[in-house]
């Protein structure tokens, strides 16, 4: 089949001597035995089909197709597989995420609102695993009066900010639809028409030419935030005293008033004049020099990259030349051995 599958949408089942259409629901088994819901079929892997229809054993070899009626270019089978097993409950699970924000934070201690809408629910939830945003794990705790209904304190391993956002991951089950629309004996004279089936919702825009339904909260907006200005790491005197060495802070304060050091004059005596006059004279001469080699060098590579410029020319004349002498010869000999075959 050229395209993937949707959940939820109809499909003609083949099974056994039974032909009929039905909602299947696409999951995938996780490592720990969980059925995970699907929304679509995977592009290169195996899946899990749910539906609702009558009783087949076991390795019995299923077939679907989308559609049985109307004018399909480049039909092609939907679906293949066997019955795994029966069961009258279904345990395909939907991940859920629950969002809520903090009110009051106390060390390590957090009222979280938003979350749940009555103290029931939160009841429900008591010892459930929570995150941040972060990354600091939690758990539900009690639900508290205070605030608006279903607001519930938890416990993380370090204190969290006002900005964070609680969530708590749950797994909801999904219900498969009854439905069975059982096909009837194709061989009559009204053939595929004279039997009703269910269409596909994509189907139903396309020939009532009515535009897909758009979801506001759905479209991706461009995401604002403010900058956050974080104070700065201070540590008390009293425990960077007891702090080794390297660990210690390092860098100078800035000071109101100019330090002795930097306020003091220096007076040499003649001695020590001579001796800084000298080496200023030595760098003079040094810092000359560095120049005029620097120069002398530029106008070398200039020099030497128009030798090279010419002699790449002349090896570029010389090197097409051969080239032309090689396809030419080449050129003979192929212009040769097809007279010799054509000859016989």
């Amino acid at each position: 089949h050229k395209k993937i599958l949707k959940c939820n949408d109809p499909l003609v089942f083949s099974i056994g001597w039974r032909r009929f259409q039905s909602i299947p629901v696409f999951s995938t088994e996780d490592q720990n035995g969980r059925y995970r819901y699907l929304k679509y079929t995977p592009e290169h892997m195996h899946c899990q089909a749910t539906f609702y229809g009558p009783q087949a054993p076991p390795n019995t070899g299923i077939l679907a197709i989308q559609r049985l009626t109307g004018n399909i270019p480049g039909f092609r089978i939907s679906a293949t597989g066997v019955v795994l097993e029966l069961d009258a409950s279904s345990k395909v699970v939907k991940k859920l995420k629950l969002v809520g924000t903090p009110t009051k934070i106390y060390k390590t201690t957090a009222f979280i609102s938003g979350m749940f809408n009555s103290d029931l629910e939160v009841s429900r939830f008591e010892g459930a695993s929570i995150r941040t945003v972060s990354g600091l794990r939690g758990q539900v705790k009690k639900s508290i009066r205070e605030g608006q209904p279903g607001s519930f304190r938890a416990t993380f391993e370090d204190k969290i900010l006002l900005s964070d956002i609680v969530f708590c991951r749950t797994w909801v089950p999904v219900e498969i639809k009854q439905y069975y629309n059982p096909v009837t004996s194709l061989l009559c004279k009204s053939g595929a028409e004279g039997w009703r089936a269910m269409k596909p919702k994509a189907q139903l825009h396309v020939e009532t030419e009515t535009p897909i339904e758009v979801n506001p909260d759905s479209i991706y907006k461009p995401i604002e935030r403010k900058e956050r200005n974080f104070n700065k790491l201070r540590v008390p005197k009293s425990i960077e005293s007891s702090l080794p060495f390297k660990s210690k802070h390092k860098d100078d304060t800035k000071r109101k008033k100019k330090s002795y050091a930097s306020k003091r004059a220096v007076v040499m005596d003649a001695d020590e004049k001579k001796k800084y006059t000298f080496v200023q004279a030595v760098n003079t001469i040094r810092n000359e020099k560095k120049a005029k080699r620097r120069e002398k060098n530029a106008e070398r590579r200039v020099a030497k990259a128009k030798e090279q410029a010419k002699i790449d020319e002349k090896l570029d004349v010389a090197r097409k030349a051969r080239k032309r002498a090689q396809h030419r010869s080449d050129g003979k000999m192929e212009a040769a051995r097809e007279r010799k075959r054509l000859r016989g």
